[in-house]
């Protein structure tokens, strides 16, 4: 018996004894998290699954994992068939399963802090209809299982310097307090992690290469704040830099202070705030507004300063990364490195730069047949030989006080075929339509998504995931609300109207499934665009570039691409050469201006 099939039994018995026929199991927090503290990762220790996205049902007599298409080959490879099927989202969801597998009358159980109302409602109307019943519990009877269950993390909140962050922590507040006297409402609960620590200037290490803190706050109609964190978290920098106009409480006090708002207005996410928060303020009398997080859009529009922050932090992270494609080209094709080691390496070329506080994200060190997962981690017993003949793709970012970055790039170990460049070209022409596109302000993500596929899709090819995320200031590598992707992909469409000061990453690619993956990634800043002979009452945007590396020349078939692109990547490879240069040595200037040669 594996360890996960045990889990699993010892599972299934639990629900048994608490009266129960299945549970559902998410990959979120309390704060519906996109990554999760190690304490949270109940999917993970349940199935063996190791990705960012998915979700499980557990019944008496089956079970089922749910993984988008990011994570097709990935699942397979760490999650038993034997007792697990197999379901894709968005084909298919949670709550559809559901009603074609519960019997009548069945209680399925879910747990309240883990989910949003939307879902709740939406699953127990579809189970409804065959009889059976959602159930809330009041204890995660995963955890009941789970015996060695890592504890919440103990790391302490720091403050983050008005001189990153662009904008005082009063003046966030104060901005709120203008929001909720348009909303005529008393307090806004907020919850996702993110959106506290910017509110609030301060980050924390609670979750793995996110630097934020496990905390709740409720800002006030006058600005001032309640902050819920462990009190272990807090010293005298932090206290002195909150002010008097942040209330501290522990962490565990939340729940209970939410029954204090009787016949008061409170806004609350609908998207971001689980279904027991909704649930705590009913029952206490309070009249909920459902209105999204008034800090999601103005986080996402970067002032001056997080602008000027990101680009140094995109330049010393573009040395980084450029030296360590040399080594790729150098020391790779001679054998004994893999995928780990190159991660490895990777890391170390970044952490020179004595300013690395974090990666952005597990690296994806992807050699071969790994890379066509497009989520690939690697671990001990994934590690393979980086081997000639094979495409090796790294997609990595690191955490700055200054900025945030995410990157990916695509290296040919030895001589490329035919198919690889042909590929690997479509996939440019693809990047450089999304990072040349011009559009009316308010276009959304979903509008020009489809600019980035053209060149596959002429060639009946497409890739299955959306081209494009936001990002955060030295916050969450993934960051909404704006995105760049279709409906038919994961996420869903991005209908958020794009706006100036946006950033986010430009990433299409094509993954052939047992052979190779292709991605080309740069992360870009939204900006006015002014047009000779345009309409002057329609504002237009477009992108800037914002990161600096060499796309690997010898993949781009040169014929496949128009005088305008040609000319775009040579424009571009011109200012990588100008902006990296200088921060490398001679041999390492050198290397990088023979990739900087014009195509010509």
């Amino acid at each position: 018996m594996t360890p996960h099939h045990a889990r699993l039994a010892a599972l299934r018995a639990e629900l048994a004894r608490t009266g129960l026929d299945g549970f559902v199991v998410p990959l979120t927090d309390e704060h519906m998290s996109e990554y999760v503290g190690a304490y949270a990762q109940r999917l993970g220790w349940l199935t063996g699954f190791g990705g960012s996205a998915g979700s499980a049902v557990v019944l008496a007599d089956r079970a089922a994992i749910f993984t988008d298409g990011r994570y097709t080959l990935q699942v397979r490879e760490q999650v038993s068939g034997d007792d697990w099927a197999y379901v894709p989202v968005p084909q298919e969801s949670v709550a559809g399963w559901l009603a074609a597998n519960v019997d009548d009358g069945a209680r399925i159980g879910y747990d309240p802090w883990l989910h949003t109302g939307g879902w709740v409602k939406d699953t127990a109307a579809a189970l409804a209809d065959r009889g059976a019943t959602l159930v809330p519990v009041a204890a995660n009877p995963v955890d009941a299982v789970w015996h060695d269950r890592p504890a919440p993390s103990p790391a302490t909140l720091g403050p983050h310097d008005d001189a990153y962050a662009g904008e005082s922590s009063a003046a966030k507040r104060a901005g709120i307090a203008d929001w909720l006297a348009d909303q005529r409402a008393d307090a806004v609960v907020l919850t996702a992690l993110d959106s506290i620590a910017w509110t609030l200037n301060v980050r924390g290490g609670d979750v793995a290469h996110t630097p934020v803190a496990l905390s709740y706050a409720i800002v006030g109609s006058d600005g001032t704040t309640d902050l819920f964190v462990a009190p272990e978290k807090i010293d005298d920098a932090v206290r002195q830099h909150l002010s008097n106009a942040v209330r501290l409480h522990p962490r565990d006090a939340f729940a209970a202070a939410l029954g204090g708002y009787a016949g008061k207005r409170v806004a609350a996410d609908p998207e971001r705030a689980v279904a027991a928060i909704f649930d705590a303020l009913d029952a206490a009398g309070a009249r909920v507004l459902p209105l999204r997080d008034p800090v999601v859009l103005a986080k996402a529009r970067k002032n001056p300063v997080e602008v000027a922050g990101h680009r140094a932090a995109s330049l010393r992270d573009g040395a980084a990364l450029t030296r360590f494609l040399r080594w790729v080209e150098t020391e790779c094709p001679k054998g004994g490195e893999t995928e780990l080691s190159a991660a490895a390496r990777l890391l170390a070329f970044r952490e020179e730069t004595g300013l690395l506080l974090d990666t952005s994200f597990d690296t994806i060190s992807a050699t071969g047949a790994h890379g066509a997962s497009p989520h690939y981690h690697v671990t001990e017993e994934s590690n393979a030989p980086i081997r000639p003949g094979e495409l090796f793709l790294i997609d990595s970012g690191g955490q700055y006080r200054d900025g945030t970055t995410d990157v990916t790039r695509v290296m040919p170990i030895g001589a490329p075929t035919p198919e690889m460049r042909d590929r690997f070209t479509r996939v440019l022409k693809g990047h450089i339509a999304i990072a040349t596109a011009i559009f009316p302000d308010g276009t959304s993500g979903a509008q020009i998504d489809g600019f980035a596929r053209r060149p596959l899709w002429e060639a009946g090819l497409d890739f299955g995931h959306g081209t494009g995320h936001g990002i955060g200031s030295y916050l969450a590598v993934h960051e909404g609300p704006q995105r760049i992707a279709a409906p038919n992909y994961p996420g869903g469409a991005s209908l958020e109207p794009l706006r100036a000061g946006m950033m986010l990453s430009n990433e299409p690619g094509y993954y052939k499934a047992g052979e190779y993956g292709i991605r080309i990634e740069n992360l870009l800043l939204t900006i006015p665009v002014t047009i000779a002979g345009g309409d002057p009452d329609r504002a237009m945007l477009g992108f800037e570039t914002l990161t600096f590396a060499p796309i690997e020349r010898t993949l781009i078939d040169p014929a496949l691409l128009t005088r305008d692109e040609c000319d775009w990547l040579d424009a571009y490879h011109a200012e990588v050469l100008a902006r990296i240069g200088p921060e490398l040595d001679a041999d390492e200037r050198a290397w990088l201006a023979a990739k900087c040669t014009p195509l010509g």
